[in-house]
């Protein structure tokens, strides 16, 4: 039996308009990292909610280890027991030390055990340099640490995280990432975060769940979903894919093919068609080239940084097509 069920569960908040989720069906195992990604305001924090047990489905079941989770009406303190939470808001007593925060959430049967175990915790997550400041000292990104180890100190089964990366830049990104994925393995915590940048979910998960307008559109292994789209908003949230149709150089017409912008070779020699450049601009390990082909706008990362001159001829060939369901 999967850790986490959900069994056909619909949450909206407006009568007869999508404003939640509608017809939701996953499993999520003991042990995995699961991202949910998709646009703001397609369902992702209600989703989370109901796995939390903040929110009650109007339908469907919400299951964990094969009982229902109880939601805020069944329950004096919103929230499952064996889960703990970290949202966007700070939670933390902004006034209070780092240690005192993370320490709180023990009992003080064993005064000496409880601070080793809190001090063990900040090690892990490499904040026990940080022991002694004030939570209202620290940036975004300390403070989304303090209160992960705040959540996980008391050996949780599933850690939820909504946006856990939104407030803190790409070296600490990089940083929070590994810490999550030794959590994960190491205390063997079930994740399941939300985020809305789809590099999140590629880097870390073991499942990536997509969802748009309130239901998931796709869900699988990460390196299988970008790989193999299927459907054009899935192709285009995962790697900003061109997506091509009735244009002469495709394989079969009538028929949409997502084509991302690496697997795009640009020529001043040949190829299979050519275009007129646009635009271009440097980023850092490519340059982003805009050509225009058939009235057609396609976007190619070039890492060859060709010095390519707005309105110019050059050729380009196609490394990979994936068909799109109509």
């Amino acid at each position: 039996m999967s850790l986490i069920q959900l069994k056909n569960v619909s949450k909206n908040f407006l009568e007869g308009v999508p404003s939640g989720i509608s017809g939701v069906s996953l499993n999520i195992e003991q042990g995995e990292i699961v991202t949910i990604i998709g646009e703001s305001g397609c369902g992702k924090t209600t989703l989370l909610k109901l796995i939390y047990g903040y929110l009650t489905p109007q339908e469907g079941k919400v299951l964990f280890n094969g009982e229902k989770i109880k939601g805020p009406t069944e329950k004096l303190i919103p929230g499952h027991d064996e889960m703990k939470m970290v949202t966007q808001e700070v939670t933390l007593n902004l006034y209070a030390k780092v240690f005192d925060n993370i320490a709180s959430q023990l009992s003080n049967t064993d005064l000496q055990a409880k601070s080793e175990l809190t001090l063990q915790t900040m090690e892990f997550l490499r904040i026990d340099h940080l022991a002694e400041k004030k939570i209202v000292e620290l940036s975004g990104g300390e403070q989304q640490r303090v209160a992960i180890a705040r959540a996980v100190i008391t050996e949780p089964k599933v850690l939820l995280l909504d946006e856990p990366f939104s407030q803190i830049d790409s070296i600490l990104k990089r940083q929070l990432r590994d810490d999550i994925e030794r959590l994960s393995k190491f205390l063997k915590i079930t994740v399941i975060m939300v985020s809305h940048d789809p590099t999140d979910g590629l880097a870390l998960s073991d499942q990536l769940i997509i969802v748009r307008n309130g239901k998931i559109v796709r869900q699988g292994n990460p390196r299988e979903l970008y790989l193999h789209p299927q459907k054009a908003y899935v192709a285009n949230l995962l790697g900003k894919a061109n997506l091509l149709k009735n244009l002469s150089f495709l394989p079969r017409q009538g028929v949409e093919f997502a084509v991302y912008p690496h697997q795009i070779g640009l020529s001043y020699t040949n190829g299979m068609a050519n275009a007129v450049i646009k635009s271009t601009h440097f980023c850092g390990a490519y340059q982003e080239v805009e050509l225009v082909v058939e009235s057609k706008i396609i976007l190619v990362h070039d890492p060859e940084f060709i010095p390519f001159v707005t309105g110019e001829k050059v050729y380009f060939d196609i490394l990979n097509y994936e068909e799109l369901e109509s």
